[in-house]
C-alpha cells in the first residue's frame, strides 16, 4: 500500500536519494528543500505524487504551513522524514558563536519544528512512523566535529523521549544512525571554521586515520530505508553501514570499564 512521506533536506545527498526511491514505487512525497528547483527533475517524471516545499526549517512558522499544505493535498502523513541538517567543521575552541547557533539551530530546533508540527496530525489519524536522521556521531564522537556531535547527542535524547511519549497514539520513532557514506555531507554541504594551528596536529590524525572503506555506498541505503519505513514494528535505533556497531561497541565497553572502576566513588556519592 503506497504510503505518503513528508521528508526535508530533499534538494541532494539522502534526502534526494530516498524520495526518489519512494517515489519510484509509488508513494506520494512532500520533499521540502530550500531551493525547491533542485525537485524539478522529480518533479518532470512524477507530476501530482510530489509536493515539492521550498522550506529552510529554521522558520517555525514556515514549518507549520508547510504541515499543513501538505496534509491538505494528501489528507494523511504516514511517514516524517528528518533529514535536513549540514555538519560543522573546526575545533570546539575554534567556534564561533555565529558557527555554533546555526548548527544547533538547523540540527536540533530544525527538527523539533517540524515534528512538533506533525504530531497533532499524527495524533489525529493514529498512527505515524517519525524518522529522525542522526549520526553514529550521535552515540559516539569525532574530533573537529565537536558543535556537530554535540548536536546529534541531542537528537538522540530528544527522540528517545518522544518515542516514550507518543507510543500510545500510534506513532513511532526511530533514529537512523548512519557511518560515514560518500555524500557531499562533508564536501558542498559542510561548513569549517576558522583554523588554529594548534590543533593542526588533530586535524592531521583525524584525516590520516579515515580510509575510502570506511565511507559506505549511499544508494545502498535505499532498501535498508525501505524496510524500515515498511516495517510494522520499527526499531528506535538503526545504524546504516558497516562501521558503527563495531566502533561503537567498543566505545561503550571503555565507557562501562570507566564506569565501574570508579563504581566505589559513585555509590558513596548516593550518601545513603
Amino acid at each position: 500500500m503506497a504510503k505518503t512521506i513528508f521528508i526535508t533536506g530533499a534538494s541532494r545527498g539522502f534526502g534526494k536519494l530516498w524520495a526518489e526511491a519512494f517515489l519510484k514505487r509509488g508513494d506520494n512525497v512532500i520533499a521540502t528543500a530550500r531551493d525547491i528547483n533542485t525537485l524539478n527533475d522529480l518533479k518532470a517524471v512524477y507530476g501530482d505524487k510530489l509536493l515539492a516545499l521550498q522550506l529552510d526549517v529554521n522558520n517555525r512558522a514556515d514549518v507549520f504551513a508547510a504541515i499543513e499544505k501538505a496534509s491538505q493535498k494528501f489528507d494523511t502523513i504516514d511517514v516524517l522524514i528528518n533529514n535536513a541538517g549540514y555538519g560543522l567543521f573546526g575545533a570546539i575552541e575554534e567556534t564561533s558563536e555565529a558557527e555554533a547557533r546555526a548548527q544547533i539551530e538547523t540540527n536540533v530546533f530544525g527538527l523539533l519544528w517540524v515534528t512538533q508540527a506533525i504530531l497533532p496530525l499524527m495524533r489525529k489519524q493514529g498512527h505515524g512512523h517519525i524518522v529522525q536522521v542522526s549520526s553514529v556521531l550521535g552515540v559516539a564522537t569525532l574530533p573537529t566535529l565537536g558543535i556537530y556531535n554535540a548536536s546529534k547527542f541531542a537528537v538522540e535524547g530528544l527522540s528517545e523521549t518522544l518515542a516514550s511519549e507518543v507510543k500510545d497514539f500510534g506513532i513511532k520513532v526511530t533514529l537512523v544512525e548512519p557511518n560515514g557514506f560518500a555524500t557531499d555531507w562533508a564536501g558542498a554541504s559542510a561548513a569549517g571554521t576558522t583554523p588554529i594551528d594548534a590543533y593542526e596536529p588533530v586535524r592531521k590524525a583525524f584525516q590520516a586515520g579515515t580510509t575510502d572503506d570506511a565511507f559506505g555506498i549511499p544508494e545502498a541505503t535505499i532498501d535498508a530505508v525501505l524496510k524500515l519505513i515498511d516495517a510494522e514494528n520499527p526499531p528506535l535505533r538503526l545504524f546504516l553501514g558497516k562501521v558503527a556497531l563495531p566502533w561503537v561497541k567498543q566505545v561503550y565497553a571503555d565507557r562501562l570499564a570507566t564506569w565501574e572502576a570508579w563504581n566505589d566513588v559513585a555509590v558513596a556519592a548516593h550518601g545513603k
